[in-house]
């Protein structure tokens, strides 16, 4: 039995211990064309990514159709509309979910989606979905992760805006909705959100509080966030991606474009591997170099019985010689024959000499 907590999606183990699992975040990035959508799912793959994902909700399933004070957006990227008409904007059609489903598996990617309400849920079950994913806003509504839970599959849980007494609460109530397989990822719900709100030690912190799989659900404009989070246990990294930054969708110009992607899919999985283990021993890719490092030389042509002085040896590069460390015991020390000088010194070349 594994020491680490784990998750399955697809056959593929998630856990501190293997690869970070990296999860392509369609959101609204199709900018209403299924074609977007469909192309976005291709350069996930290319670029390396393991998931794809989707959100599942119509604005009438997320919000309600009011121009009121309080569903009207006042700064940011959103400024001016209303939430019914941003949604509405934004959403997936429903439609579209079982093309994207064949054509995501067609790809060999693994594709599943955030559900904003419990008939999200029963389309997404239909299409026969491997895991759910919570987004930070509706990690409070748990009545939503109860529903997730029932369905026996893994969830990933965002948790942007929540404090530990919340994440604790998602946590209570997805697993006694049934979940077996949870975890929860560290989050700003800012966007975009600067670096500096990450505090990215509070990855490890919900690592140790919580005892589960724990990733970094990020929404800075580049990648150093996200692989930085690797070295301190990020087992999943979720970033938007999009075909265009410019493409003027609601969610692209915090969103990563293919290329940069590929950075980050290759940049994580290099941190990942960077990490290893404790290991003070000499590595693979040095051995060829122990012949550089210093050690002691004759600089000057030695007569058999010669004594040793400061001014006979130095310590030098190449490394065929006895380490340095050896220096003040050699000295006063007479050498058994004749040496030339740039000859190393060995234990054979000194008398009354051991190691």
């Amino acid at each position: 039995m594994s020491k680490f907590p784990f998750l399955n999606i697809a056959g593929r183990r998630i856990a501190v211990d293997e690869p970070p699992y990296i999860i392509a975040e369609l959101s609204a990035n199709h900018n209403g064309k299924i074609e977007n959508a469909l192309r976005l799912i291709e350069e996930a793959k290319i670029a390396g990514a393991d998931a794809i994902k989707l959100q599942t909700y119509t604005a009438d399933t997320i919000t309600l159709n009011s121009d009121s004070e309080d569903f009207q957006i006042h700064g940011g990227l959103w400024n001016g509309k209303t939430l019914y008409n941003l949604y509405k904007e934004a959403a997936m059609p429903w439609e579209w979910h079982s093309v994207l489903f064949e054509h995501a598996r067609k790809q060999d990617i693994t594709i599943f989606s955030s559900p904003f309400d419990n008939t999200a849920v029963d389309l997404l079950e239909d299409l026969n979905a491997p895991a759910y994913k919570i987004a930070s806003f509706e990690a409070i509504d748990l009545p939503l992760i109860r529903y997730v839970a029932s369905t026996g599959k893994p969830m990933i849980i965002s948790t942007g805006m929540a404090d530990a007494e919340e994440i604790q609460e998602a946590i209570e109530a997805a697993k006694a909705g049934g979940c077996k397989e949870l975890a929860i990822l560290h989050c700003v719900s800012g966007y975009p959100a600067p670096a500096e709100d990450y505090n990215l030690r509070t990855v490890k912190d919900m690592m140790d509080r919580f005892g589960l799989v724990t990733g970094l659900s990020d929404h800075t404009i580049d990648n150093t966030t996200a692989i930085t989070s690797v070295a301190l246990g990020a087992a999943i990294i979720e970033k938007h991606f999009t075909l265009n930054r410019a493409g003027g969708g609601p969610d692209d110009s915090f969103s990563l474009e293919p290329p940069e992607m590929k950075a980050l899919c290759d940049g994580a999985k290099t941190a990942w591997a960077a990490l290893g283990q404790v290991d003070y021993g000499r590595k693979s890719s040095e051995q060829g170099n122990v012949k550089f490092r210093r050690s002691l030389y004759f600089v000057k042509d030695m007569a058999c019985g010669d004594v040793i002085t400061t001014a006979s040896i130095r310590s030098v590069r190449p490394g065929f010689g006895l380490p340095p460390k050896y220096f003040d015991q050699i000295i006063g020390k007479s050498v058994k024959s004749n040496i030339k000088a740039n000859t190393p010194v060995t234990v054979e070349s000194i008398n009354e000499f051991k190691l």
